[in-house]
């Protein structure tokens, strides 16, 4: 007797499976999960209010490089207050360390970042986890067998934030919404221009960076909360 979920893999890699694809009203709608710039020094706390005053966001992932966690957590505590005053979630990406010292609601794990169960042990049931999963079905479920509470995509499109090597189409968005209640993250490029499509398909949410912080954030925001099937 075949497995179910061979079935279902199977059904996702014929041609069309994207666009016959429905999304169970019983899931939220798709919302809008911001990344911080590389540099969140000078105005930036200020933009973010403005970003977050501006429409819907469920989420913030605080993402710096090059700096040590104590220099990196007197960047994020600013911000994290910002977001707590709005009820944003705040994640922290790469450090488990960190994330645990800010007592942040998330981090977000890269697939060389550490493992979700180990992180879970250190953060308690309570903290957000998030996987890297690139184009990989199997390293989707690896981590929600490994209890992460989302999964995240990409990159979709081309994208100066950060070097990619994995080009997924939308169907592995349909494919893990059809199959799985643990949400799914889109990221990679995506702009108020080309982001209807991943939303179609099933993202949950759409992570996005350059779109809001290259430009006038505000009028971001509200561009990604007028795309049909985005915050209801």
């Amino acid at each position: 007797m075949s497995d179910p979920f061979d079935d279902l893999e199977d059904e996702a890699n014929l041609e069309g499976f994207a666009e016959q694809f429905v999304r169970d009203d019983r899931r939220p709608p798709c919302q809008l999960y911001l990344i911080s710039p590389l540099d969140v020094t000078g105005a930036f706390p200020d933009r973010l209010r403005r970003a977050l005053d501006a429409g819907p966001v469920a989420a913030f992932q605080f993402r710096v490089k090059d700096v040590d966690q104590h220099q990196a957590a007197k960047l994020a505590e600013p911000l994290q207050r910002i977001c707590a005053d709005a009820e944003v979630a705040f994640i922290v990406n790469d450090s488990v360390s960190l994330a645990k010292r800010l007592g942040a609601d998330g981090v977000h794990l890269g697939q060389g970042d550490g493992d979700a169960r180990e992180a879970r042990v250190i953060l308690g049931p309570n903290v957000q986890i998030g996987v890297t999963c690139h184009d990989s079905r199997h390293l989707a479920m690896e981590a929600g067998e490994a209890g992460a509470d989302y999964v995240a995509f990409g990159a979709f499109y081309p994208t100066s934030t950060k070097a990619t090597e994995h080009r997924p189409e939308p169907v592995i968005l349909s494919w893990w919404s059809a199959l799985f209640e643990i949400p799914c993250v889109a990221i990679g490029g995506i702009t108020p221009a080309n982001a209807a499509p991943l939303v179609q398909a099933g993202a949950d949410f759409l992570a996005v960076s350059h779109a809001v912080w290259g430009g006038d954030e505000a009028e971001a925001v509200r561009a990604f909360a007028a795309i049909q099937g985005m915050q209801g």
